[in-house]
């Protein structure tokens, strides 16, 4: 293969990439969303700077994807915790769990999801809304939700998933130190609430030492929502460089 053929790759193996390289389209996706507050100290360990939290809050998300264009359905789950930027309110993406390699490997080298395998599920059970989350053959989240109890307006569905999300790049040099580590942004677009609901909810952690999810214990579920949607992700954009301490 030639230099110039090389470079027109940007997925490796070359001859059989890892994932598309396409911009997926996500249908009928579903959330069970459950925010929670936490302990204060423990959520400032884990954002980073210039990041600020306003609130001890968290987000615990389960996304199943019923298609997905280039990858197929799959279920993600992870935690998510409101933040602020320059005035912006937003989200930092903290930790996403989820069944699916192509999906893992591409929203880790293409954007910067902080990804890992795991095997989350969302399913309803006797009336609850059911969410898990096991890590090998150990459970480290488990959610539940009366399902469909009262109907949530759209417009505020819509407002809860399109914040900002801010993550965490880190792709080291061959020597072990940072080659690039920046802050970037994103943002949920072309959405369509097809229906959303909310009603009582639970959520259970559980201590694990590779899905730390429990490090943000949960002291008070604030409210919870189940919604259904179509939806684009925007690719990601730099805001601010930890190597040259600057904004982007």
């Amino acid at each position: 293969m030639r230099i110039e053929e090389v470079r027109r790759h940007v997925i490796t193996p070359l001859t059989g990439p890892a994932f598309p390289p396409v911009v997926p389209r996500f249908t009928d996706r579903e959330y069970l969303n459950i925010v929670y507050r936490t302990d204060a100290d423990a959520l400032r360990t884990v954002v980073p700077e210039p990041l600020r939290v306003d609130e001890p809050l968290v987000r615990f998300e389960v996304m199943k994807m019923g298609d997905v264009s280039g990858y197929g359905p799959y279920t993600e789950a992870g935690q998510a915790i409101p933040v602020t930027l320059d005035g912006e309110r937003g989200e930092y993406l903290h930790a996403m769990y989820l069944d699916n390699f192509p999906a893992t490997a591409s929203g880790r080298e293409v954007s910067a999801y902080p990804k890992t395998i795991a095997a989350p599920s969302l399913h309803v059970d006797h009336g609850a809304l059911v969410g898990t989350l096991d890590h090998g053959s150990l459970r480290v989240a488990t959610a539940t939700m009366g399902y469909k109890h009262h109907e949530l307006d759209r417009r505020e569905a819509e407002a809860q998933i399109t914040v900002p999300t801010f993550m965490l790049k880190t792709i080291p040099g061959y020597d072990g130190s940072p080659r690039v580590q920046e802050l970037v942004r994103t943002e949920i677009t072309d959405i369509d609430v097809k229906w959303a609901y909310t009603g009582p909810a639970r959520l259970q952690l559980f201590q694990h030492v590779l899905a730390p999810l429990a490090d943000l214990p949960v002291l008070e579920i604030v409210s919870a929502s189940h919604i259904l949607t179509d939806l684009t992700l925007a690719p990601v954009k730099p805001v601010y460089d930890y190597l040259e301490g600057a904004a982007s």
